[in-house]
């Protein structure tokens, strides 16, 4: 039975400022991308995201960025390949403390917006991210793995450092023919009706294609599904997914325990989380 593990960027709240319903999706998904305050999120939003995902055994994972935070991480910020090596570094070791005061590690990045699509092809900065998880996997005797695109350079790289790469595929999106992200900048970019979502994840898991922005086919192997955590009606695609998967013979969660929580049912234990997610989700 193949299974896949699901996603979501979280934390991004920023002060008195609110992003997302990280509460409903803890509930939902198996694997948390923690905002690390260049994009969005701030110590304290850290902090309680990281305790709610280590209480319900969701996987945290570093949602690095570009310092971008008045464009939400969105905007390319051509910076020094050193600089971005040392500023991923911080970002990864800063969300590392605070989820090990909460009882979580952290065991991905998944760099975010405008980061994530560059080093699909921008070598130097693919390099400096890569570096990046190096130098702390070596200090610190750990073994963080990076979530990106497949095909993506990054993903090369991060293999031919010893790195383990894990392949993402989105829920939400749209894709262009090549297997890359239609631009947010286009009409159609962003998926918001559930029913649309939930077919695309079946299709995606049980056969390993989504239908690209014009009409296409495009094979994509996936480790992880993601649903932005800012996409609005978020947890409702999130649990329409799950439950269009549950009679999906790919499905890799249990019917007791999709069904649970996608009804609102009983909190799942860290155990038992682990035994229905997927078996390559990043731990």
């Amino acid at each position: 039975m193949a299974t896949v593990d699901l996603n979501a960027d979280m934390g991004e709240s920023f002060g008195s400022w609110k992003m997302g319903d990280d509460e409903s999706l803890l509930g939902i998904v198996t694997s948390a991308n923690v905002a690390c305050g260049f994009h969005a999120g701030d110590a304290v939003v850290m902090g309680r995201t990281c305790k709610a995902a280590a209480e319900r055994g969701v996987c945290v994972g570093a949602h690095v960025s570009y310092r971008d935070l008045a464009g939400f991480g969105r905007n390319f910020v051509d910076v020094d390949p050193a600089r971005l090596r040392d500023e991923v570094i911080y970002q990864l070791s800063a969300l590392r403390g605070v989820a090990a005061v909460h009882g979580a590690s952290v065991r991905y990045v998944k760099p975010h917006g405008a980061l994530y699509n560059t080093i699909v092809h921008h070598e130097a900065q693919a390099r400096a991210v890569v570096e990046a998880i190096v130098a702390v996997n070596s200090a610190t005797d750990s073994d963080v793995a990076i979530l990106g695109l497949p095909g993506a350079l990054v993903l090369d790289l991060a293999e031919q450092q010893g790195v383990r790469a894990l392949r993402e595929a989105f829920a939400d999106r749209a894709y262009n023919p090549d297997g890359t992200l239609v631009s947010r900048s286009q009409e159609g970019s962003v998926l918001h009706d559930p029913d649309e979502v939930a077919e695309r994840v079946v299709k995606l898991v049980t056969q390993g294609v989504v239908t690209a922005i014009d009409g296409t086919e495009v094979s994509i192997q996936a480790d992880s599904v993601c649903v932005h955590g800012d996409t609005p009606g978020a947890v409702a695609m999130a649990t329409a997914a799950i439950v269009s998967l549950l009679p999906a013979s790919s499905c890799g969660l249990s019917h007791e325990t999709a069904a649970g929580r996608a009804g609102g049912g009983s909190r799942r234990t860290g155990r038992r989380r682990s035994a229905s997610a997927s078996a390559s989700r990043p731990e």
